[in-house]
């Protein structure tokens, strides 16, 4: 069987199912590559080579694991983030396009030229942490998650990344294990924010494969909130910046919460939708 003929096969199989239909072509040219540790650039050099018997094998096993509804940057192994490889397990949840959002929305508001304290609250694969550090390189960031396993893979992204000396991980539920006497520049979060009600309507390669514990958050989705947003309040510099994604039509609520801040401001992304809320404690101090 040639690679044309195999991504074929492949392809035909994931568009058996509906929820799969969409990318069906382009995932199976990824697990193909990815069992042939190859580029796309061979599909259009040499999509005549044989496949092995072994190479379909394995190709097929990555077919099943798809068809079962696992997302494929699971099954890869690997999400970019803001220019990043990531590793990526189902310890962790995959990091969305709409978070570079939050990432873009940080760098353009904290000095580069400055040493600064940085926390990102609920690291999961260390995106957010990651990102801002690789272009803050004055900047110490800490990164807290409360799952030993999300944060055993943020440590080796910082590793693969060579920012392990810049980056300091630690398990904590949200601030609650942060030395209180340490004061922040910036608290960052993108924090679980889907209502407990919302479960039922998710994409199952979402609400079956991704950590829940990372995706809801109460009956309205504002739990995490209305722990975060006190305790940031505690640990920030005055004229600290707090960063927070959030959800579908929350904006309302995380004002309300915020109503005590200044400079507070959202941030639409490319659907239109309110995806980022920033604010400051008063008093800056970057003056």
């Amino acid at each position: 069987m040639t690679l044309r003929e195999a991504i074929a096969e492949g392809a035909g199989r994931l568009s058996s199912e509906e929820d799969l239909r969409e990318n069906a072509q382009r995932d199976a040219e990824l697990l193909l590559l990815h069992v042939l540790r190859a580029t796309r650039t061979l599909l259009f050099t040499d999509s005549d080579r044989t496949v092995s018997d072994r190479e379909f094998s394995e190709y097929n096993s990555l077919l099943e694991r798809r068809l079962l509804g696992e997302p494929i940057q699971y099954i890869l192994g690997e999400q970019e983030f803001y220019g990043l490889p990531l590793k990526v397990t189902s310890a962790v949840l995959i990091p969305r396009p709409e978070t570079e959002l939050l990432v873009e929305a940080v760098l353009a508001r904290l000095p580069k030229d400055k040493p600064l304290r940085i926390i990102d609250v609920g690291t999961g694969s260390g995106a957010i942490a990651l990102a801002v550090a690789k272009h803050l390189p004055l900047a110490q960031v800490i990164a807290v998650d409360l799952s030993e396993a999300a944060l055993a893979v943020a440590r080796e992204n910082a590793v693969r990344l060579g920012l392990q000396e810049q980056v300091r991980f630690m398990r904590s539920d949200l601030l609650a294990e942060v030395d209180g006497e340490t004061r922040f520049d910036a608290v960052l979060s993108n924090p679980p924010y889907i209502p407990e009600t919302d479960r039922t309507s998710l994409h199952r390669q979402v609400r079956e494969f991704e950590p829940g514990m990372a995706l809801f958050a109460g009956a309205e989705g504002l739990d995490v909130y209305r722990r975060l947003i006190p305790e940031a309040a505690k640990a920030l510099k005055p004229g600290g910046l707090l960063a927070v994604e959030i959800g579908y039509g929350q904006r309302p609520e995380i004002e309300a919460l915020l109503h005590v801040w200044s400079e507070v401001e959202d941030l639409d992304d490319l659907q239109g939708v309110s995806r980022v809320m920033l604010a400051r404690t008063r008093e800056s101090n970057f003056d």
